[in-house]
């Protein structure tokens, strides 16, 4: 169609119109119901470039507005008695050049239509820049849900590769801190999926990319040249052309978490995407950074984890000993309970078990946990003397920060021939108990006052010893108020542990552990519970047969 033409109105397009139509701030159209045009303004005759009465609607309109006038003359010539033949004629949009107008019909005289073109190329703009922008902040709600969905660095940055390739270009390439020599990179195609790999390559070749892995502002497209780019930007498989290139960083909380780079055919990236570009490499790189510092974070936990575990516990020097623990919280792996075994040197030394009961539960008495276990391993030297021990381990607690306390028990464990000797010191903890070969379970009567509260301790060493088949049980008071039962509220208590202690006789410490552990549990159920910590130290069978109340037991070394 022929431009526009200016203002201006000559003599001749005057007597186009009547006066009326003159004075309309419209272009106005009447055409018969063949689509002859028999009269238009001069607004019209600008429009439609110098277009006069007597042409053909078809020849002088676009084609949307030539079918509308079809399909309004039509409905003008059916005869007067059918339903389509009064009523109002539809209004119909559409573009004529650049401009976007709404062309309303009305019935004119001997089966005319006259159309009033109103424009509307402000309202089809907003239209369409709304539009634009929701569908924009509808993809970076789905790119955050995606990118936050995950806090695997990995598969981070190939979500951000996947959704930038898809949305904002035909390929991108993410682009993380390097580790090392090595660059690592992600690389994505519109339809295909992502793939991440390490390369050595010198950022400096691609202009603009240092800068953003450093944090500074994008270089404008126009200013990257496409040519230019190295071989190792363009993805494997990409066999379009690349004719604009966008360099964006990824903001990271405090430190940059990468760069973003878009690869576009031969359409350039205008101002406005380069802008949401860089609105979604802000999102992109929040979700990158969160991942990163988890994954910090993770192995910095995974690392101090490794210390404040129970250990695993087995047969030394040719004793049994077995050890379990339940921290009180379902999420939690860590807490105020714990025990270490010391092995004797030789033989001949003997090996110190330490189980204790930090005041609290969670990572705050796990840490005060941590703490005392590291003093008991220096001062594991002096093992044979329980009271300097408690005494030192008491001065380090009421020097320290913590306003936390901690009942402990410490036991000296060594085999003489088949029997195991105990000597056993507790410091404001529960007794330990002996089940006999028998089923008898005893106390042992030693006695003391907590660590870290006052500036002198007591303490009372008790001797024992174990026969083939006994076992030492030492626990924490998660075991014994363990609330739970048939009301829900009843203390697992001494007497119900005593009596599935003298189950054990002559059972496998992993086996006292285990049944132990399993009825505490089970009086429990789903109830709320502090942190439980056991251990059974055995003395294992021997290979010879003895008659205890006169039932025979074999007893067999290992």
């Amino acid at each position: 169609m022929a431009p526009i033409k200016g203002n201006s109105v000559t003599k001749t397009e005057e007597h186009l119109a009547s006066d009326a139509w003159g004075m309309a701030p419209y272009p106005v159209i009447e055409a018969h119901a063949d689509g002859t045009v028999v009269e238009m303004n001069p607004a019209a005759s600008h429009l439609l470039a110098g277009a006069l009465p007597g042409a053909v609607m078809a020849d002088l309109v676009p084609a949307w507005l030539a079918r509308a006038h079809h399909e309004a003359g039509l409905r003008i010539m059916l005869p007067a008695h059918a339903p389509q033949h009064g009523g109002a004629l539809p209004s119909v949009s559409g573009q004529i050049e650049a401009q976007s107008f709404v062309a309303h019909p009305t019935r004119g005289q001997d089966g005319n239509v006259v159309w009033w073109l109103v424009e509307d190329t402000g309202r089809r703009l907003a239209e369409e820049a709304l539009a634009t922008e929701r569908e924009r902040t509808t993809f970076l709600s789905e790119a955050s849900n995606v990118l936050l969905a995950s806090l695997n660095t990995d598969r981070c940055m190939t979500a951000t590769a996947q959704l930038a390739a898809q949305y904002l270009a035909d390929a991108a390439v993410v682009v993380a801190p390097a580790r090392g020599h090595k660059l690592p990179v992600a690389h994505a195609t519109a339809g295909q999926e992502a793939t991440r790999s390490l390369i050595v390559v010198d950022p400096s070749q691609l202009p603009g990319l240092t800068e953003a892995l450093q944090g500074f502002p994008p270089v404008p497209s126009r200013w990257l040249d496409p040519g230019t780019l190295p071989e190792w930007v363009t993805p494997p498989g990409h066999t379009g052309e690349i004719g604009s290139v966008v360099i964006t960083p990824l903001p990271g909380h405090g430190v940059p978490a990468g760069a973003l780079i878009l690869l576009r055919g031969s359409a350039r990236f205008t101002e406005d995407e380069e802008s949401f570009a860089r609105l979604f490499a802000a999102r992109a790189g929040a979700a990158l950074s969160a991942a990163r510092m988890y994954a910090e974070q993770s192995d910095i936990t995974r690392t101090l984890m490794r210390d404040l575990l129970p250990p695993q516990l087995h047969r030394i020097n040719g004793v049994e000993f077995a050890g379990g623990y339940r921290p009180a919280g379902a999420t939690e792996r860590v807490g105020g309970d714990f025990y270490d075994v010391h092995p004797g040197s030789t033989d001949a030394e003997a090996s110190l078990v330490v189980l204790g009961d930090v005041c609290g539960k969670g990572l705050d008495a796990a840490v005060l946990t941590g703490k005392i276990r590291n003093t008991l391993q220096a001062l594991v030297p002096m093992a044979d003397d329980h009271q300097r021990m408690l005494q030192l381990l008491n001065g380090a607690l009421l020097n320290s920060h913590h306003a936390r306390f901690a009942t402990m028990v410490m036991a000296s464990v060594q085999r003489s021939d088949n029997v195991v000797r105990l000597r056993l010191t507790s410091a404001g903890h529960s007794p330990p108990l002996v089940v006999r070969t028998d089923g008898r379970v005893e106390e042992v009567r030693t006695r003391g006052t907590l660590i870290g509260a006052l500036p002198l301790i007591e303490s009372h060493t008790a001797e024992t010893t174990l026969q083939p088949g006994e076992t030492c049980l030492l626990y924490t008071d998660g075991i014994t108020e363990a609330r739970g039962g048939p009301l829900g509220d009843d203390f697992f208590g001494e007497e119900r542990l005593k009596q599935a202690l003298s189950e054990c006789a002559n059972m496998p410490s992993e086996a006292v552990v285990e049944h132990i552990q399993m009825l505490a549990s089970q009086w429990l159920r789903d109830g709320s519970h502090d942190d439980m910590a056991v251990v059974a130290i055995t003395a294992p069978l021997t290979n010879h047969l003895s008659a205890v109340n006169g039932h025979t037991r074999g007893r067999y070394t290992a």
